[in-house]
């Protein structure tokens, strides 16, 4: 829980430090930092010049901005992931934590367009509920949510979508509670952050709501959330991930890696945890070994073997889901550029 108005840093000083970061200490992926930070706003003088002009609009006319009016000249949030993706095509550009309100068409269409911006997207939801919506001045409804949803997923086909979601808010009814589980059950998230209600000092519900619903109540509601999610998560990683070519970002050896069992770890584009045997050396990217190792041969004694190391990009074939975590098979190390330029997964699942 942040307090005090927003504030934003100038686009330059964000590209700067990232361009260190990639300069110098060689990091594979970006993470933009902020509360509500899809609602950056650059006013400095430098942004204003720069962009003089804006055409700000709300997600979609079922969104509002609570607190001031958005608009006017300077850089905006699309600006500033367009600027820092176009840093190095091999490092990855994600963000967190935004709202759902500054999810405008042309941040959409960017994330589609540029290979290097992850497809996954954090779009905290809190309730299933346009009443508690209303109560909890998130700004939109229920509706407006799953239009915005509607927007995302066929600009982003394979985009993985993540949520916050509390139970137990101030007034929370039965009915309300249902609507939460039935907005989970037809999206289907892929990583949701679930917490019973606790009531903050200097928040709208501090001053003018009483905190009324049972503790007993929110655990229980809060168990059937986490339920539902857990049932989902599973059917929906065995319908689209298994089987699939991710690229991953390899983060190193695997906390439950032994001698006799190696294996290693990483995120794939999606931000989800993917886990896969190592045993040290691995081939380097071609499509035509990619279809061998896929068909379950053993690579050719010709080729050229390489190390794998954390920082680096491979190719895992999915399968096996457990939960949000899966499993796969690792066939080859690549490049953020060649995987997508090759269209490694299009031309073998065609």
């Amino acid at each position: 829980f942040t307090r005090g108005r927003e504030r934003s840093r100038p686009l330059i000083s964000v590209v700067d430090e990232c361009n260190q970061l990639i300069q110098q200490d060689g990091v594979k992926e970006i993470i933009l930092l902020g509360q509500n930070v899809n609602s950056y706003h650059d006013k400095s003088e430098q942004a204003v010049i720069a962009n003089p002009q804006s055409d700000y609009a709300t997600s979609n006319e079922g969104f509002s901005n609570l607190f001031r009016l958005r608009g006017g000249a300077g850089y905006y949030f699309a600006d500033l992931v367009d600027a820092v993706s176009n840093l190095s095509p091999e490092v990855r550009v994600r963000f967190t934590s935004p709202h759902p309100k500054d999810y405008p068409p042309e941040l959409l269409q960017l994330m589609a367009e540029r290979p290097n911006v992850c497809n996954q997207l954090h779009m905290p939801a809190q309730s299933g509920s346009s009443t508690v919506l209303e109560r909890m001045r998130r700004g939109y409804t229920r509706e407006a949510y799953l239009e915005l949803l509607d927007t995302v997923k066929s600009t982003i086909p394979d985009v993985a979508i993540s949520s916050d979601f509390i139970s137990g808010f101030c007034g929370e009814t039965e009915e309300e509670h249902k609507e939460t589980i039935a907005l989970m059950e037809q999206v289907q998230f892929d990583q949701a952050f679930m917490f019973a209600y606790s009531m903050r000092g200097k928040t709208h519900a501090h001053r003018k709501m009483v905190d009324d619903v049972p503790e007993n109540i929110k655990q229980e509601r809060l168990q059937q959330v986490i339920n539902t999610f857990r049932t989902w998560v599973q059917q929906r990683n065995d319908s689209i991930e298994v089987g699939k070519l991710r690229l991953v970002l390899v983060e190193g050896e695997a906390k439950r890696s032994t001698p006799e069992n190696p294996t290693w770890s990483g995120r794939t584009d999606q931000n989800k945890r993917i886990v896969f045997p190592y045993h040290g050396t691995v081939s380097d990217h071609d499509d035509r070994l990619l279809m061998h190792n896929m068909d379950g041969g053993s690579i050719p004694a010709e080729v050229p073997l390489v190390p794998l190391q954390a920082g680096d990009y491979g190719v895992v074939e999915v399968t096996e889901a457990r939960g949000h975590t899966l499993r796969g098979k690792l066939l080859c190390r690549t490049t953020l550029s060649q995987f997508h330029e090759q269209r490694i997964q299009d031309q073998l699942l065609a």
